[in-house]
């Protein structure tokens, strides 16, 4: 379904990403997962076009996307959760809900999701008329992903989703994601808390200052050793 081949990445003089290939199917959530400054984020960011890359060649549905505006690429069905919510401050929860569908032409379908996301985020329809500057940082990512899914997305990029959270509600959020993905959409997550990631990954990419050092199964990555040790606090 995405495909990334050869990826290089400079921001200027600093070469931020070194060549990286990985691949996501159909009906996965697959994360990437490394420290700080690894290139978690820029990866996402060359995917979904908001940084040109140096080099490479990323596919999205057998379709070159490498240099394709951001929101060309969205109208394909490739959403992103971005790190820090980003969402409209100083608009409504559904004014934020209904800029997530400025895409998409197919009115039922807009309908049938909103009713969708405010069962999926009941506090959502609870504030639906409240500015979204206003919300809590759970509350604020609820509706980062709930407008990401308004946007008819066949696969979700999702930043950090966790982060700033208490732990209640990392796992509600962790949950989330679980049904999104139940419910058809593919998953690329980029996420530190790489317990929470790998518990419900089908497979994961391990960066490290910008190369792919380790690649396996979740389930075989939450048993090893030197995972643990770096990650999983092992």
């Amino acid at each position: 379904m995405l495909k990334v081949e050869n990826l290089h990445v400079y921001y200027g003089a600093i070469h931020a990403i070194k060549g990286i290939s990985f691949e996501v199917n159909e009906g996965e959530i697959v994360s990437l997962i490394g420290a700080n400054g690894a290139g978690k984020t820029t990866t996402l960011h060359s995917i979904s076009g908001l940084i040109k890359p140096s080099s490479g060649h990323i596919s999205f549905m057998d379709k070159s996307i490498g240099g394709m505006t951001a929101d060309k690429i969205m109208r394909l069905g490739l959403g992103h959760v971005p790190e820090g919510r980003r969402v409209f401050q100083d608009l409504t929860v559904q004014e934020n809900l209904e800029l997530g569908a400025f895409s998409v032409k197919d009115k039922d379908f807009i309908h049938r999701e909103y009713t969708r996301v405010m069962e999926l985020f009941p506090r959502l329809g609870e504030r639906r008329k409240q500015l979204a500057g206003t919300l809590s940082g759970g509350e604020q990512q609820m509706l980062a992903i709930g407008r990401a899914l308004m946007g008819k997305p066949r696969m979700l990029l999702m930043d950090e989703p966790s982060m700033g959270l208490a732990p209640i509600l990392v796992k509600e959020i962790f949950s989330i994601i679980k049904e999104c993905n139940n419910d058809g959409v593919t998953i690329l997550l980029v996420e530190q808390n790489a317990n929470m990631a790998l518990s419900i990954s089908d497979r994961a990419y391990v960066l490290e200052t910008g190369k792919i050092v380790k690649t396996d199964t979740a389930q075989k990555l939450l048993g090893d050793e030197s995972v643990k040790k770096a990650y999983l606090g092992g």
